[in-house]
């Protein structure tokens, strides 16, 4: 469970960092959010990468756009939309996770190797 709040916790404040201060308007924002879902993967457990990547994404997309929103249209009528935003960043923060604990598994495999464990 706690990492799963740490999941959350990191997508809400890339969400507002790249909404706010860093990159804005830019697509280099999604480099920092690449690279911090990759991490949470390779953080994960086997049974906790989906969880925490979908979480992750989940949470830097959706907060992502209210940290961004600044329409005339009142942000509560706003949020269903954010969160069928966010879905999409959940799959894509699902897809991070799998690849970050592939790259756990693979260095898992190969420090073995050079150990002679294997």
């Amino acid at each position: 469970m706690k990492k799963i709040m740490v999941s959350v916790i990191v997508g809400a404040i890339l969400g507002v960092v790249g909404a706010r201060y860093l990159f804005v308007g830019s697509w280099l924002s999604l480099i920092p959010w690449g690279i911090a879902g990759l991490l949470i993967g390779y953080w994960s457990q086997k049974r906790e990468w989906p969880v925490n990547g979908i979480c992750f994404g989940f949470a830097v997309c959706f907060v992502f756009m209210i940290a961004g929103y600044s329409g005339s249209a009142s942000l509560i009528s706003r949020l269903p939309f954010f969160a069928l935003i966010g879905l999409f960043g959940s799959t894509c923060g699902l897809i991070l996770g799998w690849l970050g604990f592939e790259i756990r598994g693979k260095n898992k495999k190969q420090n073995a190797k050079e150990k002679g464990i294997e």
